[in-house]
């Protein structure tokens, strides 16, 4: 299991520096660690009077919560971020076990590394189980694909589409693994707290940053106001050739296609622009985690960490 034990007062000096490192416009921000009690919980919280700024979590910081037991450390150097995590949430979750989910929640030992400032690779690379998405800002894996078949039959080329299914998810469309690896399938709305800016929730497998489901109505322009971005995802026409039959109606992965332009975002769910963290230039390229299909990223534009490609939950 991975554990650090951290001073309170060494926690708050660090989430203090990794808040005031940004010089930029649109960078500034004041990051407090709170404590409920004496010494019990403490959080990073990103405080701002415009509502646009830059959040703590670009840089390393530190994040502990007593009441949740969430342990997260997270260093950025030399170009590689790396994130250490026992994956325990800090947020309520739903009841775990349950009558779609037989397991029980437990810490986890989770290290990433990739790179901090990464680059899109030349074509997008598929991904399905066990590989997971990426990890959010908490500790807690990103993980879209359900390792369920129709039949139990993973050659039958239908897969379970997770959220559209009976698999135990509590409100922040997460649930457990049988090694008690709590994960979120869709757009986790604990960590959803806006809808004023594009809000930075984690960090894909390849490096990339990770948002929810607001952005700028133009990619380049942060003055030109924040919308809901949508994907360019569409259910099929008609009925399914062979397997379960019947009409597409979003049970399966195999029930979507993508169809450019269709939306705001490409086929890996995401796009190029600038966000309140990456000001300058063009931006970043950026996935967004929408409330709708496919709602995380089914591809990587960059190329795959060999460490989280190689981590990550298992014993699904």
């Amino acid at each position: 299991m991975f554990h650090r034990a951290i001073p309170f007062g060494l926690l708050v000096a660090i989430a203090l520096v990794a808040g005031c490192s940004g010089d930029e416009a649109g960078e500034a921000t004041t990051t407090t660690a709170a404590a409920a009690g004496a010494s019990t919980t403490t959080t990073i919280r990103v405080e701002t009077a415009s509502g646009d700024s830059a959040s703590p979590y670009v840089d390393s910081y530190v994040l502990m919560n007593e009441t949740y037991g969430t342990e997260v450390v997270v260093t950025v150097e030399g170009g590689v971020r790396t994130i250490e995590s026992n994956g325990l949430p800090d947020h309520e979750t739903g009841q775990f076990p349950n009558a779609g989910n037989p397991n029980s929640i437990s810490a986890q030992s989770y290290s990433y590394t990739f790179p901090a400032q990464p680059n899109a690779a030349t074509m997008p690379t598929p991904y399905n189980v066990p590989q997971p998405f990426g990890i959010a800002v908490n500790g807690v894996v990103l993980d879209p694909f359900a390792a369920e078949w129709y039949q139990n039959d993973r050659d039958s080329g239908w897969q379970l589409a997770a959220l559209a299914n009976p698999l135990g998810f509590d409100d922040n469309n997460a649930h457990v693994q049988p090694t008690g690896a709590y994960h979120y399938h869709g757009a986790p709305t604990a960590l959803l707290t806006t809808s004023e800016f594009p809000e930075l929730i984690g960090f894909a497998g390849d490096g990339f940053p990770i948002y929810g489901p607001y952005g700028y109505n133009d990619p380049a322009d942060p003055t030109s106001g924040v919308r809901e971005l949508v994907s360019s995802y569409r259910l099929k026409r008609g009925e399914r050739p062979d397997g379960p039959g019947g009409a597409y109606d979003g049970t399966y992965v195999e029930d979507y296609e993508y169809v450019e332009g269709y939306g705001d975002l490409d086929e890996c769910n995401g796009r190029e622009g600038v966000t309140p963290e990456w000001t300058g230039g063009t931006g970043t390229y950026y996935y967004i985690a929408t409330l709708d299909w496919p709602f995380l990223g089914r591809c990587f534009v960059g190329t795959i960490a060999d460490s989280f490609e190689l981590s990550g939950p298992s014993g699904r």
